[in-house]
């Protein structure tokens, strides 16, 4: 497989796995490489991501510990996508393929470690996946977003590379710009994500305590905010009742626009989401999803939070008066939101999608 200029990706389908390997995959693309992508239906239907890219869905499953009784029809599938994945990459002879994690990125690296295919996982989170956990002592490097990193195997022979997170290039364009202008008669802009499935609980609790805060920020409000869609009339409806300015959305393609004018961002802390506000630098206010795998939100937040540029409060706390309160002591001055939005910057890693392409290049020679 020498001399070949093709690299294939291999992501599970949710937002967390695809982003990044869209931002990688874009600028493998600007350095010479063929790019293709190996997903599942979910990375199939992300707007404005791998327009360029061909993309591939093979079979794949997940193995739950708990229910042994899906283990037969699960590693049915996975040895069905492997065998998929290996025809893809007698197709295609890649000079490496990068797995994000996700089952659906198990089979691919799986077909590669057996072909002899340089290989490297990327694991966005501070815990490390069980899909990247199972892999780490087949592949030949290991990308890190954070400097630690926990559940990583001890006799692992992969190198670790600690890159970051890659983001979309048009959210990293932000990092040049400053903190957006704020004084104590501005608007107040506060940008609200529930993750690419949204989350009822910040629908139930941001409008009512965005609804108690003093009438003198109240009245400077202006939200943007992602919802479910079964949750969007009952969200319009308090906020119209309360007389916040507000928009809201199901799914927020222009990331970018919305980041640049926020001030604080109320958020779950999947790990894409914590890279893009490092990036530009935005002040946060977090709530770790309680099912998430190994705790993994909570982990996220660990390093933004120690240098202050987040506050995370746990879901079993996120009542709105304790909301409201975290965000008058951040919104006490607008001193505090932009020295916070400074913290957090400090955090980003905005080499990290050019750190990823140079490891790639070095397995490539």
């Amino acid at each position: 497989m020498s001399g070949s200029r093709h690299i294939i990706l291999a992501a599970g389908g949710t937002g967390g796995h695809v982003v990044p390997a869209h931002a990688l995959g874009e600028a493998l693309q600007v350095h010479g490489f063929d790019v293709s992508l190996i997903t599942d239906s979910r990375g199939m239907a992300y707007p404005a991501l791998f327009e360029t890219i061909p993309r591939h869905v093979i079979p794949a499953a997940t193995l739950t510990i708990k229910k042994p009784g899906t283990w037969i029809v699960g590693l049915r599938t996975l040895f069905e996508g492997r065998n998929a994945a290996e025809r893809l990459m007698e197709r295609y002879t890649p000079a490496v393929v990068v797995g994000f994690g996700g089952y659906p990125s198990l089979p691919a690296m799986w077909a590669a470690v057996r072909l002899k295919v340089p290989t490297v996982i990327h694991e966005q989170n501070a815990v490390l996946g069980r899909s990247n956990r199972w892999l780490a002592s087949s592949v030949n490097a290991v990308a890190t977003s954070f400097a630690i990193t926990e559940k990583m195997p001890r006799h692992h022979k992969a190198v670790i590379h600690v890159t970051g997170n890659p983001v979309r290039a048009n959210i990293l364009a932000l990092r040049g710009e400053p903190y957006p202008e704020l004084d104590e008669d501005s608007i107040f802009r506060v940008l609200v994500l529930g993750g690419s499935q949204g989350a009822t609980i910040l629908s139930d609790v941001v409008p009512a305590a965005l609804s108690i805060l003093p009438t003198s920020l109240k009245r400077r409000l202006q939200v943007t905010q992602q919802c479910r869609a079964a949750d969007m009339d009952a969200v319009r409806k308090r906020y119209q009742d309360e007389n916040i300015a507000a928009d809201l959305f199901t799914y927020i393609e222009d990331m970018a626009s919305q980041l640049r004018f926020a001030h604080l961002v109320i958020a779950r802390a999947g790990a894409s989401t914590l890279a893009e506000l490092t990036a530009v630098g935005r002040p946060a206010i977090f709530v770790p999803l309680p099912g998430a795998k190994d705790n993994h939100q909570a982990y996220n937040t660990r390093e933004m939070v120690e240098h202050g540029g987040a506050r995370m409060i746990l879901q079993r706390n996120f009542t709105p008066a304790e909301l409201a309160k975290q965000i008058q002591k951040m919104a006490l001055t607008p001193q505090a939101l932009g020295n916070a939005a400074a913290l957090a910057k400090d955090c980003g890693r905005p080499g990290a999608v050019h750190d990823l392409v140079a490891l790639v290049e070095g397995l490539v020679r």
